[in-house]
């Protein structure tokens, strides 16, 4: 794990471009302020952060895609709506919660359907495991969440397996929902494809 130091990370406008990938960012810097950061994990073209941002611009939001058409377009969403309180970051999912986001900085994690792997050769390549889990509790803010999507009920029932042996995180029943859908999620419904979600909440340590 590398030591906690702030990045003096700028932003190209929306999207964040670090000095350099070794430093934690420092959201205060990045978004010119202090508030309660939520971050899309995935973000895909942007439409749901773009919908968290508009929703509520009292936080700030996040969107970090390995991409670089998705970060194109999600840049664009952002641009258009002249949405002081979201940024892209052009990185990979793991890397990112890992190295770059400061130890309790976040609020809320998405995970908006990532990518299932459903042939049981490649269920190792999927995001969610062990150790993933670990990254996110370390990187959430106490009593934090963690918000997963997925239209696979494999996957979802795996990642619930994973949680049991989680003693960061803990299912919480927290009934509130995000505004407005992902791409994949509105497509999925329009298919008529079920949709499975749980959300969890990050543990208090035990005194």
């Amino acid at each position: 794990m590398l030591p906690f130091q702030p990045s003096t990370a700028v932003t190209s406008d929306i999207e964040i471009v670090p000095d350099n990938y070794i430093e934690r960012l420092d959201p205060s810097m990045i978004f010119g302020r202090a508030a309660p950061l939520e971050v899309d994990l995935g973000c895909g073209d942007g439409s749901f952060l773009v919908a968290l941002a508009e929703a509520d611009p009292n936080r700030d939001y996040l969107g970090i895609e390995r991409l670089r058409g998705r970060v194109r377009r999600t840049h664009g969403k952002i641009v258009r709506g002249r949405l002081p309180n979201a940024r892209v970051f052009w990185i990979e999912t793991s890397y990112a919660i890992q190295y770059m986001l400061p130890p309790e900085s976040v609020t809320v994690f998405h995970l908006m359907f990532p990518d299932p792997w459903p042939k049981r050769r490649h269920w190792p390549r999927r995001i969610i495991n062990g150790d993933f889990l670990g990254s996110i509790s370390r990187a959430l803010v106490p009593s934090g969440l963690f918000r997963i999507v997925t239209d696979q009920i494999d996957y979802f029932l795996e990642v619930e397996r994973l949680v049991n042996g989680c003693v960061e995180l803990a299912r919480t029943t927290d009934e509130s929902t995000a505004p407005g859908v992902s791409t994949f999620e509105k497509r999925f419904r329009e298919q008529g494809l079920d949709i499975h979600s749980l959300t969890l909440r990050k543990r208090s340590p035990v005194t």
